[in-house]
C-alpha cells in the first residue's frame, strides 16, 4: 500500500465503521467487534507509516480544491505521526474500556456512542495529517460537532447544559477567532500551507503578528486557555469514556496539537522570539496552570478534580510551545503523549471506581484501596506521572519542560512550573493516601479484593494497559523523543 494510501485509509477506515456498527446495533457483541476491529486496523495503518517518515519523504496527499488556493490535502509530518500514533492507541485501549463500563453501568445509546466515538477518531486522523491549516480547520470542527453527541449522551438537563457551554465555547472560539486569523493569515502569505520555518516572517509587523498570535491562542478553545477553558469541566456530565476521549485521546490534544503546530510551521521559532506579545501570552498560559491547579485542589468531585487538572496541564504544552526554543517544543510535543497516558489512567479509575462503588467523591474514597487494589495502584502510578516523579512518563517530559524554561531563561516559567508541581502532588497524593492508608469509610471498603469487587475485565485491562504504558514509557521514550526533535528542527 503506497503512502498516500495509507494516509487517506487513516481517515476513511473511522469514518466507515458507522455504518457496520448501526447495521449491527441488534447484536451487540458483533457490533462491538466492529469497533475493536476498526480500532486494531487503524493503530497498524498509523504504524506502517513509521518507515517512510524514518525514510524522510514527506509526501503530500491533495483530495480537493473546494476553493480556488486551498486544498483539503494530507501529509505526513513528526509532529502529526505523533499525535496519530497517540490518538489510535489509545481508542483501541479506551474501545475495550467503553465495552465493560458501557455494559456494567447499562448506558443506554450504545450504537450511537460507538458511532460518534469512530467518527470523532476519523476526525483526529484529519487534523494530525492535515497538509494545510485549512484542511485542519475542518477537521478541528467536524471533531467538535462528533463529540457533542457524546458529551450529551446521558439525555438529562445536565447533560444538555454541558452540551450547550461545550458547543458555545469550542464553536464560538473557531468561528469568531480561529476563522478570522485563517483569513487574515491567508490575506497576508497567500497561503495555509504547513512550511518548516513558518509562513509569516516578513509578511506582518511584530505588533500585528503579535494579535494574529492571539486570535490564534485562544481561538483555539481546545487546548483551554482561560478564560476560553469553562467547557471542559462543563463536559464532565458525559460517561468516562468519554471524559477519557475528551482528557486524552481526541479534543484537548488536538487544541495543543494545533497550538503547536501554528507555533512551528506558521509562525517558525525564529520570527515569534521577536514578537513581544509571546511573552505576555505566556504568562496567561502559566496563569491557567496554576489557577487551574488551585480549582482542582477545591474539587471534591473527582472527575472535576481531573478536568481541572486537564486544564492546567494543556498550559504546560502551551507554555513550552511559546516558549519559542527547539526545547520547548520537544518538551510539548514530549508532555502531549505522556499527560495523555496518565491522564486516561486516571479517568479510566475513576469510572471503575463508579462502576463498582457508586462513589463519585473524593471525600469517600478512604480505605477504597483495600477493596480495589488493583485500580487504586494504577491510579497511584498515573497521579505520580502526573506529578512528574520517577520511574514514569510524566519524569520525562517533565525534565524537558525545566529544560525548555533554563534554555529560553525565563525563570517566571521555571517558577511557574516548579509551584505547579507542588499543586499537583497536593491535588493528587492525599487521594492515595487516603485510598490506601485511612481506615474505610463503610463497611464494604474493609473487605479486600476479592472476585466481584474490582471492576470488571475489559475496564481492567484498559487500565493495566495504560498504567503500564505510563511506565513503560519512562524506560523507552526513544521513538516519542525522536519525533519530538525532528518537529523542533522543522520551526527553525
Amino acid at each position: 500500500m503506497s503512502t498516500a494510501t495509507t494516509l487517506l485509509a487513516c481517515i476513511a477506515l473511522p469514518l466507515l465503521a458507522p455504518l457496520l456498527i448501526t447495521a449491527l446495533h441488534r447484536w451487540p457483541n458483533p457490533r462491538e467487534a466492529v469497533t475493536l476491529l476498526t480500532a486494531t486496523g487503524l493503530l497498524l495503518l498509523v504504524l506502517s507509516l513509521y518507515g517512510t517518515l524514518q525514510g524522510g519523504a514527506m509526501p503530500v496527499v491533495p483530495v480537493a480544491e473546494p476553493i480556488p488556493g486551498l486544498a483539503i490535502a494530507f501529509v505526513l509530518e513528526p509532529l502529526g505521526l505523533l499525535f496519530a500514533t497517540l490518538a489510535s492507541f489509545l481508542w483501541l485501549v479506551t474501545s475495550v474500556y467503553a465495552i465493560g463500563y458501557m455494559r456494567s453501568h447499562h448506558e443506554k445509546k450504545q450504537t450511537s456512542f460507538y458511532s460518534c466515538f469512530a467518527i470523532a477518531l476519523a476526525s483526529v486522523m484529519g487534523i494530525a495529517f492535515a497538509a494545510n491549516l485549512f484542511t485542519l480547520f475542518i477537521f478541528y470542527e467536524v471533531l467538535t460537532l462528533s463529540t457533542y453527541p457524546l458529551v450529551t449522551h446521558a439525555g438529562t438537563r445536565a447533560a444538555r447544559d454541558g452540551g450547550r457551554v461545550y458547543l458555545a465555547y469550542l464553536l464560538g472560539s473557531s468561528v469568531v477567532l480561529l476563522l478570522l486569523a485563517l483569513v487574515w493569515t491567508w490575506s497576508l502569505t497567500g497561503t495555509l500551507d504547513f512550511r518548516e520555518g513558518g509562513i509569516l516572517a516578513g509578511t506582518v509587523s511584530p505588533v500585528m503578528a503579535g494579535v494574529l498570535l492571539m486570535l490564534y491562542i485562544f481561538g483555539i478553545g481546545k487546548a483551554a486557555v482561560m478564560p476560553m477553558h469553562l467547557w471542559l469541566p462543563a463536559a464532565m456530565v458525559a460517561p468516562t469514556p468519554v471524559s477519557a476521549l475528551l482528557h486524552a485521546v481526541a479534543v484537548v490534544k488536538a487544541g495543543v496539537f494545533t497550538v503547536l503546530k501554528v507555533v512551528v510551521y506558521i509562525f517558525g521559532l525564529d520570527f515569534l522570539a521577536d514578537i513581544p506579545a509571546t511573552q505576555w501570552l505566556m504568562y496567561i498560559a502559566g496563569a491557567t496552570i496554576l489557577l487551574a491547579s488551585l480549582v482542582a485542589l477545591r474539587q471534591d468531585n473527582l472527575k472535576l478534580r481531573l478536568a481541572w487538572s486537564t486544564v492546567s496541564q494543556l498550559s504546560y504544552i502551551v507554555l513550552c510551545a511559546l516558549l519559542v526554543t527547539p526545547a520547548g517544543i520537544v518538551a510539548g510535543s514530549t508532555h502531549m503523549v505522556m499527560h495523555g497516558f496518565a491522564k486516561i489512567t486516571l479517568f479510566f479509575c475513576a469510572g471503575a471506581i463508579l462502576v463498582v462503588t457508586h462513589k463519585t467523591r473524593v471525600s469517600e474514597l478512604d480505605g477504597i484501596g483495600r477493596r480495589m487494589p488493583w485500580t487504586m495502584t494504577a491510579f497511584t502510578i498515573a497521579a505520580v506521572s502526573m506529578i512528574g516523579i520517577p520511574p514514569t512518563a510524566g519524569f520525562i517530559s517533565k525534565w524537558y519542560i525545566l529544560l525548555g524554561t533554563l534554555e529560553s531563561q525565563q525563570l517566571v516559567a521555571l517558577g511557574i512550573i516548579i509551584a505547579s508541581t507542588l499543586l499537583n502532588a497536593a491535588y493528587f497524593m492525599p487521594i492515595v493516601y487516603a485510598a490506601f492508608f485511612r481506615e474505610p469509610a463503610t463497611a464494604a471498603d474493609h473487605v479486600p479484593a476479592r472476585k466481584g469487587a474490582e471492576a470488571p475485565l475489559a475496564v481492567l485491562l484498559a487500565i493495566t494497559v495504560t498504567a503500564g504504558g505510563t511506565l513503560a514509557l519512562f524506560f523507552f521514550p526513544d521513538k516519542v523523543l525522536e519525533l519530538a526533535m525532528m518537529t523542533a528542527g522543522a520551526g527553525r
